[in-house]
């Protein structure tokens, strides 16, 4: 079944690291979706199928996915840091890579956004831009399943044992509020 923006996650605000999770979930469908596009219609013409695929994926990385990173370096990360655990010392190791990770992820998707854009402008893609399309896809395919097995595997379940029940609310708060904001009429 295909995964709407906009649809219902698994996890609520209530379960913010099972949302976090839900997200990656999406990450990994969207970037599949860009990655298929590319592969079938290979920088040729689009049909409106793949159109509206390349424009669902272009749209779910510009919104929601700047929202996750937000959830993380901005509610999740900073509370792993205050722990005073001894156990936080390894899953804060993990997040100055993961941090590292969504710089770098962002510098792709603004040049996948910027190649896709042109393809559906134009119809088609030349090789040297094309070989640049598939460049960005394939380092965002390594960074992205590293990342979340990394998070997913590591980090989360760190984060469940080590921060409280009132920690996790603040976080699950604090992400329905970055959501409510972004629908807030401008």
């Amino acid at each position: 079944m295909p995964i709407q923006i906009g649809g219902r996650p698994d996890h609520g605000f209530d379960e913010p690291l099972g949302l976090l999770s839900d997200c990656h979930r999406r990450i990994e469908y969207f970037l599949q979706v860009l990655c298929a596009v590319s592969e079938r219609a290979a920088a040729g013409p689009l049909s409106p199928p793949q159109r509206a695929d390349l424009d669902a994926a272009l749209r779910y990385f510009a919104t929601a996915a700047p929202r996750h990173t937000a959830d993380e370096e901005e509610s999740l990360f900073p509370r792993l840091r205050r722990s005073n655990d001894a156990a936080a010392a390894q899953a804060l190791d993990a997040v100055a890579r993961l941090e590292r990770d969504h710089a770098t992820a962002a510098r792709h998707h603004a040049a996948v956004d910027a190649l896709v854009r042109r393809w559906l402008e134009a119809d088609a893609l030349d090789a040297p831009h094309a070989r640049e399309l598939s460049g960005h896809l394939a380092a965002l395919r390594t960074i992205y399943t590293e990342h979340i097995a990394i998070e997913d595997g590591d980090v989360f379940p760190a984060a469940g044992r080590l921060l409280s029940r009132d920690q996790l609310g603040e976080i699950g708060r604090e992400m329905a509020a970055r959501r409510a904001a972004d629908t807030t009429p401008k």
